[in-house]
């Protein structure tokens, strides 16, 4: 990689890790205030699905080979991160539609902005080991706002699974399912 084209990549990923960061903490500063939750989640998970656009679907996982495998690897990834929920008390509530669909847009939003364009950039800056480090690290800061302390370690531990995930089957799908049950049910 020549030096031009390294600063470039720098700048790239710098820009998107810093841009998703700032709007993820916007999305959670919102959510906060009385009857703006469902706006947040929707209008963040619309900002953060315009970080994938420019992107061939390839680069972001989002190929079409082997679809039911990926349907399935997501059904599976949703089964992992739902263990936390199957040791707490009592049964999860569910949500009113209307956060059920915001819940579901920022699942895709946030995929495709940390799994998808922020592990892209950051695969093409220093390859896998800082893609899934950085996009996990980024992930994990990002929730700071809206969870609480006791368990962002949770949070580090899904990112790094579907960042993972990410890496070793090339695909973005199963990631957005299993985030997509997870924030459904949790």
């Amino acid at each position: 990689m020549t030096a031009a084209v390294g600063a470039r990549s720098a700048l790239r990923a710098g820009l998107i890790a810093l841009l998703v960061l700032l709007v993820e903490w916007a999305r959670a500063l919102m959510a906060q205030q009385p009857g703006l939750t469902v706006a947040a989640l929707a209008l963040g998970g619309a900002a953060l699905t315009a970080f994938a656009l420019g992107w061939p679907p390839e680069r972001l996982g989002l190929g079409t080979s082997k679809f039911g495998l990926r349907l399935l690897g997501g059904l599976a990834l949703g089964a992992v991160l739902l263990l936390p929920a199957a040791v707490r008390p009592g049964v999860a509530p569910l949500l009113p539609a209307g956060l059920a669909w915001a819940a579901i847009a920022v699942s895709i939003g946030e995929e495709l902005a940390f799994r998808g364009a922020l592990y892209a950039a950051l695969d093409d800056l220093g390859g896998a080991p800082l893609a899934i480090i950085g996009s996990t690290s980024l992930w994990t800061a990002a929730h700071v706002l809206s969870h609480p302390t006791q368990f962002l370690g949770a949070v580090a531990a899904a990112g790094l699974l579907l960042a993972l995930w990410r890496w070793a089957c090339k695909d973005l799908v199963a990631p957005v399912i299993g985030h997509a049950i997870a924030d459904l049910a949790l």
